[in-house]
């Protein structure tokens, strides 16, 4: 039965709250792994193959925890509740991530970004929750909503980040200039535990494990099984086309400016463009998704993602690419909101924790696949063809989705 269109106070409390972590959680992520390949060749003598291979490890091993653990955290979610799961992914990047700022050299780093990732889910938990706790008639705007909460922070902090790392880098030297983001990032999740723990409520009755529908039956009673596998594969794709460039991104603007001081700066911005296109256009694609369905806007986002990434394979100019980056993050409003939308209107609330867990784990797959594929084919090949590579995704996750048909929803 669809809730009712009156929200409450709390639910609004809940929102802002659950909003303000998101976006602390997509600030502190932007401000230390668009540098992770920087930090890394500051620890050690690698070679450009290492440095790629150690990059992409860093960022693959976060993923790979989740991709595993989530069906375990999504179970969990739905007999304790999804503020329990935000609790606890909060509090322990606040630890983990404060820890990977003593890394002693690339290795540490790796074991560190495992660890949190077996805990980590923030932004997926904190969205499910809004989704089981807001109308369908508002659940468009909602998730794009959602969206713009971690992008507003990609988008401060790579700038944030860049110009920390380049003011203590000349500070205190060497590798330092690259610790003092993660201690910050460590100090202001530790602050989005506190909020969650406090001010967020959650319209939830625990429920026991026996008294839970398996989850082949929860399949099996889906009205469009086909629908939910299809978002299942196209948050696998278009995480994998995010993730192919950001191990990379840093690497990318330093290769277009041999010999340049500011190159943490501009790589900063080219890696924060994207988060300010998705955040003017957020909104305005979000209603739009409620007004014609999230099935339509995902199609044009997807095929706009594959026309941009052309041209970003063939700039030489890192302010031509920021200019691109913008315009695919615009692109991007209309792509992973729009996922979530469809899986949101097709999913009963009672299956929200585990239906979310399982998207999570095929975001977590991409994410590890994209990360790994750009940074290997970066390392052999150069960084011009990750794009080529990432748009071709693109295009392939296009045709799964037309293929799927008109959605009722």
């Amino acid at each position: 039965m669809e809730k009712s269109t009156k929200l409450s106070a709390n639910w609004y409390r809940a929102f802002y709250t659950l909003w303000a972590g998101c976006f602390i959680t997509g600030m502190g992520y932007s401000m230390t792994m668009p540098f992770i390949s920087l930090f890394i060749a500051d620890l050690g003598n690698y070679s450009k193959l290492e440095i790629s291979l150690y990059s992409g490890l860093a960022f693959a091993m976060t993923f790979v925890a989740q991709a595993i653990v989530s069906p375990y955290w999504g179970n969990l979610a739905d007999r304790k509740g999804r503020k329990l799961m935000c609790m606890r992914a909060s509090g322990v990047m606040a630890l983990t991530i404060t820890l990977t700022g003593f890394a002693p050299n690339a290795i540490y780093i790796v074991i560190m970004r495992f660890i949190q990732g077996s805990f980590s889910g923030y932004i997926n938990n904190a969205t499910a929750l809004m989704a089981s706790e807001t109308p369908h008639n508002k659940s468009g705007w909602v998730m794009s909503q959602m969206m713009t909460a971690g992008t507003a922070g990609n988008l401060i902090g790579p700038l944030l980040g860049g110009a920390l790392s380049s003011y203590f880098g000349n500070l205190l030297g060497g590798a330092w200039g690259y610790r003092i983001p993660f201690f910050i990032t460590g100090a202001l999740m530790f602050i989005t535990f506190l909020g969650t723990t406090f001010l967020v409520h959650e319209d939830f009755t625990p429920i026991s494990r026996e008294e839970m529908k398996p989850m082949k039956e929860i399949m099996a009673d889906l009205p469009n099984i086909k629908l939910i596998i299809g978002m299942f594969i196209t948050t696998l794709i278009v995480q994998a086309s995010t993730l192919s460039i950001d191990p990379i991104v840093s690497l990318y603007v330093k290769s277009m400016m041999p010999g340049a001081k500011n190159v943490a700066f501009i790589a900063g911005i080219v890696a924060a463009t994207p988060g300010l296109g998705t955040l003017i256009a957020a909104s305005k694609i979000g209603h739009k998704m409620d007004e014609v369905g999230p099935l339509k806007v995902l199609r044009i986002g997807l095929i706009v993602g594959f026309v941009l990434f052309v041209p970003m394979a063939l700039t030489n100019s890192p302010w031509i690419l920021a200019g691109l980056r913008f315009l695919l993050g615009m692109a991007s409003a209309g792509m992973m909101p729009a996922a979530q939308a469809v899986l949101t209107l097709n999913t009963p609330a009672e299956s929200f924790g585990r239906i979310f867990s399982y998207n999570q784990s095929f975001q977590a797959f991409g994410a590890m696949a994209g990360s790994m594929i750009g940074s290997t084919i970066s390392g052999v090949f150069d960084y011009a063809a990750v794009f080529w590579i990432t748009g071709l995704t693109l295009l392939i996750n296009f045709i799964i989705v037309m293929a799927l048909g008109q959605s009722k929803k």
